[in-house]
């Protein structure tokens, strides 16, 4: 009886060899293309308020010099010196991707920032209108002149900051269990990630907005394990099984700056360098609960209703040509 309890164990872990289950109805068999995955359009539920903002009066021109990573970290290895940093590396590409997402539900361009190219890519860029023109003029003639570059545009104000801290193992925890030895357990841990951004004059080099943001990085683990001795403990069974599942750094950073660029245009429009277009017959509990307007809200989890609605209210009392009272 128990030679064929152990024959069917067995052939359990001999056909768990040939084929692994992957959470996200994914089944990998003896080849390892099945289990290649098609890349995917992340949208993050920051990136669809970003989307549904309502469009600036006037859209200002910023310019994106860098924004990098700050902490230092370095990804933790167990008595191996490791390169690798803990956070990404593009976090500029990062913010230039979320400054023209920015009100493109209406409009693909963006509604809101006009974006300059600037930083490495600006040598590519003045190195390709030097093309432009010297071509231009070996092929001008004196019916046709050649054409001068249309200026560049500048800024008016800069974007600066980056990902100023990186924090693990800020919570950890878990329980299990185990009887006769079989047991079962199950851990978490959480890291934070913080991101500054701020709004430079070009003209005077004041500082004029700036904003800081928050977000939690979660992972999790699972686990079973059986431990026996069988048939008169001349014999030993062991099987483990666990998945472990990490929340991306580079998603969370990626959401931390979309929260920081909507935070921005919040400041930016309660001091008054520039406006929000609200749609007309808008409704401040529909803005603030409703499906469609919780763009306000820099982060669910943590941000309060009660003062977003309060917010809303002195803007339409604004809007209106009211007075508040406060």
């Amino acid at each position: 009886m128990k030679n064929g309890f152990i024959a069917v164990l067995f052939a359990l872990l001999i056909s768990g060899c040939a084929s692994i289950s992957i959470p996200g109805d994914k089944v990998c068999n003896t080849s390892l293309l099945e289990c290649i995955e098609e890349p995917k359009f992340i949208e993050l539920p920051t990136y669809k308020k970003l989307r549904n903002l309502p469009p600036a009066e006037v859209m200002p021109v910023v310019a994106v010099y860098k924004f990098d990573d700050l902490t230092g970290q370095r990804v933790s290895s167990d008595g191996v010196a490791s390169f690798s940093t803990a956070v990404t590396q593009g976090a500029k590409d990062l913010l230039i991707d979320s400054l023209k997402a920015a009100g493109a539900k209406d409009d693909p361009k963006g509604t809101w920032f006009r974006v300059v190219e600037r930083g490495l890519g600006l040598d590519n860029l003045v190195r390709e209108r030097q093309i432009v023109r010297s071509t231009r003029e070996q092929f001008a003639t004196e019916e046709k002149p050649a054409e001068g570059v249309q200026p560049l545009l500048f800024a008016g104000m800069i974007l600066e900051g980056g990902i100023i801290g990186y924090d693990t193992n800020v919570e950890t925890g878990g329980n299990g269990a185990r009887y006769l030895g079989i047991g079962t357990t199950n851990q978490y841990r959480r890291d934070s990630v913080v991101v500054s951004l701020r709004a430079v004059s070009t003209l005077t080099g004041e500082v004029l907005l700036n904003v800081q943001t928050y977000k939690t990085i979660l992972s999790t683990g699972i686990g079973g394990d059986v431990f026996r001795f069988l048939d008169m403990d001349t014999k030993l069974l062991e099987l483990e099984s666990g998945m472990t599942e990490n929340e991306s750094v580079t998603w969370a950073v990626r959401s931390a700056i979309e929260a920081a660029v909507l935070a921005l245009i919040q400041q930016g429009d309660e001091r008054g360098y520039w406006k929000i277009v609200y749609p007309e017959g808008w409704d401040v509990q529909e803005l603030v609960e409703g499906e469609n307007a919780t763009w306000m809200q820099v982060d669910i989890d943590e941000k309060d209703l009660k003062a977003d609605k309060k917010l809303w209210e002195k803007m339409l009392l604004k809007n209106n040509g009211e007075k508040d009272e406060d």
